[in-house]
């Protein structure tokens, strides 16, 4: 399962390290997002390049009267200053979002900065629990399915598979009966599908991995993890991360996904051992040392 653009990531650059342009929120409180994803890479190795969507002083979810700074019309200079000095990347990766014109703003980095090297990661932020987000509507929903036509690799959680195609939110899907849509969404474009946090029929639980190898040769995988009674912000980002972070270290993609699941549930453990509030996120900090 290593295999991705003729093993594009372990393609060389001119630099002696690896790169990945984020494009995420900035939330300044709240291990989600930005604040996520920027250590986990680091600490395994990886510069991270932010490219922040909004600044919000808190996350969102389980916080009121926070602030919020749309920074949509600041993007496209400074991308336009990281062109100009020529800026390369081994990974783009989106995140979260916000607006029809983030995600042409998207698809402009990847015209602009991704090449046959470049690994794309699009986490196809919507919904979930059978809902879409507040901030998000139909026509979002159209353009996403849009935007993850150029990924290599994207991760959306059960909701999101729905909402990409068009399937009533009341359908229950188990891990067991996802490979037929695992195929629909690679068939829209790209070349493996990671459904994160599926439920299986014996109520265990699993990552869902659909992987185009060829035509006709697709290969399937069920990656199984603890799932834990308390549901954290940010655990989507960090899992997008440390499996990011694997690929491009050199690991398998199989491999990538297992150090993910098992870091997300150690990582929610120790929060809720500490019982700190729900809202303030995942013992992020005092687990890092577990991606070195």
């Amino acid at each position: 399962m290593q295999q991705m653009k003729e093993n594009k990531i372990k393609q060389g650059r001119e630099r002696t390290f690896q790169r990945v342009l984020a494009m995420h929120d900035l939330s300044g409180l709240g291990r989600s997002s930005l604040m996520a994803v920027t250590p986990v890479l680091s600490v395994m190795g990886i510069q991270v390049c932010p490219v922040p969507t909004a600044v919000l002083s808190t996350q969102t979810s389980g916080f009121t009267g926070y602030t919020f700074v749309d920074l949509t019309d600041t993007i496209p200079a400074y991308l336009a200053h990281w062109k100009q000095l020529g800026m390369d990347f081994d990974c783009i990766y989106s995140g979260f979002l916000g607006s029809v014109e983030q995600i042409a703003i998207m698809e402009a980095i990847l015209q602009d900065f991704s090449d046959e090297r470049t690994l794309v990661v699009i986490d196809p932020v919507l919904g979930d629990d059978d809902a879409l987000y507040d901030t998000m509507d139909d026509t979002m929903v159209a353009q996403m399915r849009n935007l993850i036509r150029f990924a290599d690799i994207i991760t959306p959680n059960e909701t999101e598979v729905k909402l990409l195609l068009g399937l009533p939110m009341h359908q229950k899907l188990y891990a067991e009966q996802l490979t037929p849509y695992m195929r629909q969404l690679a068939e829209l474009g790209p070349k493996t599908v990671v459904v994160t946090g599926m439920q299986k029929q014996d109520g265990g639980h699993c990552v869902c991995l659909y992987q185009r190898v060829s035509e006709n040769t697709p290969v399937c995988a069920y990656i199984d993890y603890q799932e834990l009674p308390v549901r954290y912000p940010g655990t989507g980002d960090i899992f997008a991360a440390v499996m990011i972070g694997g690929l491009l270290r050199g690991d398998s993609l199989d491999v990538s996904i297992k150090r993910s699941a098992d870091f997300i549930s150690a990582v929610v453990a120790d929060a809720i051992a500490a019982d700190e509030p729900v809202r303030d996120g995942v013992q992020l900090e005092k687990n890092l040392y577990r991606l070195l």
